[in-house]
């Protein structure tokens, strides 16, 4: 059934193969894969009176099993109590990509491109504007990277080109001839400029012509970008540039799902008012009264009987809908635990072994997204303080060392109980007396418990005597 959706999406010739794919994927993520169906589950009969079948119909139940294994998966990976420290040896360098964090919502921007990525990857593009720093997720879907032959971890240009209505660029200002035309939006960015050039209506040959009032140059000697994959493994696009899809092992499920559970529904609705079947030699053939509601007449030789269905089908399709959440959560990671199940308070560390397959894939999404996307972005502010006066929070900064040492600093899975954090600091107290640890290095283990944002020497002592 999902093969057979995929075949009614729309395809444009003039993409690539991956923008389809990717089109498919995201329609599976926001749910509108069934808007290319024309009939509504509850319309057995056509115009024409003609039987429509089940796989042109939209189901009238729909489990967004997808969304939910994506949507926990990224609030273990960049919710509130979940977000990574930008850590430095430096402490005014903490400091500046803390305030960073807060004042362009960096857990915001990290959420919405982990959501964005599980169809493959995602970008992030850096600008700075005003001495404000900007972070802007772009959807991959009509982006092309090309690598540095020399650094292929480098990007050494990304373009972007896709089709837009001649109506849409008069409204962004666009001197457009016919505005019925579709034109080809193109841009891209290189080391030095973010290049913008004329739209090109669709099917014309031409040379691409730049525009100059658009185009800027932000000279920062690397592409302003960061190309984050989404997940390792083989690319669900086919694609060496896109990760591995998040949900795509369970797309099929989920379809059988909806169409099972919808089934049910409909069943359920029958029983409510069944067929009546009236046979009466007064009637011609083909007569059907429906409803049970209807007082009957009948002759004696009369019949009439009601076309009821047992419940026993349902159940056994609710028992099989079970079956199949089971398989789909283990095939994607996702979290199979019930809450129902759980009658006492459970320690931080019982939980994570409770929902070990969906850490397991945060715990992947946190070398993509962290390692790979987040990190990469702060070394690009770092190269970009070298060339503009920053301001974060109105207040200016000095421009950031390039050789400051940066790293990610993750919280744990889930909170820990007074318990936990007794042992913890029995623990780190024994440790500082003997030697082993410093008090900072102590502090900052548990800085993520007690919501401390700073890790100064001084407070050490006082945190660690007053919980020991």
């Amino acid at each position: 059934m999902f093969d057979t959706l995929c075949d009614l999406v729309p395809r444009d010739s003039d993409y690539p193969d991956r923008v389809g794919r990717l089109t498919v994927l995201n329609r599976v993520l926001d749910g509108t894969l069934y808007d290319v169906l024309p009939f509504h589950f509850h319309q057995e009969r056509s115009e024409a009176g003609e039987y429509v079948p089940l796989r042109q119909r939209r189901p009238s139940v729909r489990y967004p099993l997808c969304r939910i294994v994506v949507e926990d998966s990224v609030s273990l990976l960049f919710s509130e109590g979940h977000f990574p420290t930008i850590d430095s040896n430096d402490a005014s360098v903490r400091q500046v990509f803390a305030n960073i964090a807060k004042e362009i919502r960096l857990n915001l921007t990290m959420t919405q491109a982990a959501m964005r990525g599980a169809a493959g990857s995602v970008a992030l593009l850096l600008r700075v504007l005003k001495g404000r720093i900007f972070v802007d997720v772009l959807d991959t879907m009509y982006l092309t990277p090309i690598w540095d032959p020399l650094a292929p971890d480098t990007l050494a240009r990304v373009d972007e080109r896709y089709k837009v209505s001649g109506s849409d660029l008069i409204r962004n200002g666009y001197s457009i001839e016919d505005p019925n035309v579709q034109y080809w939006f193109t841009r891209s960015w290189d080391n030095e400029c973010e290049t913008w050039f004329e739209p090109l209506p669709v099917g014309k040959a031409a040379v691409p012509i730049i525009d100059t009032v658009r185009s800027v140059s932000h000279r920062l000697g690397v592409v302003p970008i960061v190309w984050i994959k989404n997940l390792p493994g083989l690319p669900t696009t086919g694609d060496s540039n896109d990760g591995a899809c998040t949900f795509a092992a369970a797309m099929h499920t989920q379809v059988e799902i909806d169409y099972q559970l919808s089934q049910v529904g409909r069943g359920l609705k029958y029983s409510s008012d069944p067929t009546l079947l009236l046979k009466d030699p007064s009637l011609s053939d083909g007569d059907l009264i429906r409803g049970a509601g209807n007082a009957l007449v009948v002759s004696e030789k009369g019949d009439a009987r009601l076309l009821e269905i047992g419940g026993t089908a349902s159940a056994a399709v609710i028992e099989y809908v079970r079956t199949l959440r089971e398989l789909a959560l283990e095939s994607i990671h996702g979290n199979r635990a019930s809450p129902e199940r759980i009658t006492a308070a459970q320690s931080g560390r019982a939980l994570e072994l409770l929902n070990h397959g969906l850490i397991c894939l945060a715990d992947n999404l946190r070398a993509s997204y962290g390692e790979a996307g987040l990190l990469q972005l702060a070394r690009l502010i770092v190269r970009a303080s070298q060339k503009y006066s920053i301001v974060v929070l109105g207040v200016p900064v000095e421009p950031l060392e390039p050789g400051a040492s940066l790293s990610l600093k993750w919280p744990r899975w889930y909170p820990s109980t007074a318990d936990d954090r007794q042992k913890d600091v029995q623990s780190l107290t024994s440790l500082v007396a003997a030697g082993c640890i410093s008090r900072e290095t102590a502090l900052r283990a548990i800085a993520a418990c007690y919501d401390l944002e700073y890790a100064e020497e001084g407070l050490i002592s006082t945190t660690l005597d007053e919980n020991s």
